[in-house]
């Protein structure tokens, strides 16, 4: 009884701990999640200029990285990244998908988190690149959706005379036809790129690698056109005037979305009821080409391509083609 009274001070200390309520703990989490959502924040600001100032990266490229890391840094939802293992980054691709993103979408996605990855590891942020081990559903190459010159046609002469700078829209679509560049290259093209003397142009591609790229008739006699009635005007509209060729209604660079938006626009008024992406007139463009006989190494060279295995994409486009034509006319088909 003497030693049970001894000690009978610290009896409390010896009973089971009370269980802290679910908004104590909470209290305590969030300031660990914030603070790892800041941190993963931080890293992907340091990300962005390595990408620009040591990689040598294009804005947009840059700028693209930024938005699959975004969408990273939702499903991370404040999560530390050092505490992250494979089979938590298993789950990433499928939350991707669940949100409605392309399977090409995804991939891209997983590539663009794997080089962030490295970028962690070298910088000693993280010890293992577990990204390396993630890998996207299989992807089989989806042959593209391509306008017929009938489309092409139609698409080209649907901005008309007297809708507001009818001349810029025809020319940027001729453009993008006649060269078979990318929107932001199109809309990056500065005065000094374009020489409609020698009925070519100078195109910037991913990398800054610039290409020269021939301008048909058609493409020289719009631009000219637009050069002499529209532009003098947009130009006025900012100090110092921009160097760009196509500017906005305040005289700025044309930005990219813009482009798009305007293709999609002209696109439904010439009654194009195909599905139009950004690249469709690129697409048309390789696909017009190999289908008249042109050398797949010249349509590489005039896409910017730094692998052929990408522009034999294009051959294939043309086989279903064939395809079709094949099945409707062979008699043993």
């Amino acid at each position: 009884m003497m030693v049970l009274g001894r000690f009978s001070h610290c009896s409390r200390d010896w009973s089971p701990k009370r269980r802290m309520p679910r908004k104590d703990l909470r209290r305590l989490v969030k300031p660990k999640r914030e603070g790892a959502a800041k941190d993963t924040a931080r890293w992907r600001e340091a990300f962005a200029r390595y990408l620009a100032n040591e990689r040598q990266l294009s804005e947009h490229t840059v700028a693209a990285y930024d938005r699959d890391l975004g969408h990273f840094a939702q499903w991370l939802d404040g999560r530390r990244l050092a505490n992250l293992t494979v089979t938590d980054l298993a789950g990433y691709p499928a939350w991707l998908s669940d949100r409605g993103l392309a399977p090409t979408s995804v991939a891209r996605h997983v590539v663009s988190l794997r080089v962030f990855f490295r970028y962690l590891q070298l910088e000693g942020v993280l010890n293992d690149n577990q990204a390396a081990l993630l890998t996207a559903q299989k992807l089989w190459r989806r042959v593209p959706k391509v306008l017929s010159p009938v489309e092409v046609d139609r698409l080209l002469t649907a901005p008309v005379a007297g809708e507001p700078l009818w001349r810029r829209d025809r020319a940027i679509l001729e453009v993008l036809y006649a060269t078979g560049a990318r929107v932001s290259e199109v809309g990056g093209l500065k005065l000094r790129d374009v020489r409609l003397g020698e009925r070519h142009c100078l195109v910037h591609g991913k990398g800054d690698k610039q290409r020269m790229v021939p301008l048909g008739a058609s493409a020289v006699r719009i631009v000219e056109a637009y050069l002499e009635w529209e532009r003098p005007k947009l130009a006025s509209r900012k100090e110092p005037p921009s160097e760009y060729l196509f500017l906005s209604p305040r005289g700025r660079r044309l930005a990219r979305e813009r482009v798009w938006e305007l293709l999609k626009k002209h696109a439904g008024a010439a009654g194009i009821s195909k599905k139009i992406s950004p690249h469709s007139l690129r697409h048309s463009f390789a696909t017009h080409l190999i289908a008249g006989g042109a050398d797949i190494r010249h349509v590489q060279e005039l896409l910017g391509h730094a692998s052929i295995a990408t522009t034999q994409l294009y051959t294939h486009v043309d086989a279903s083609r064939l395809k079709k034509v094949h099945a409707a006319f062979h008699p043993r088909a």
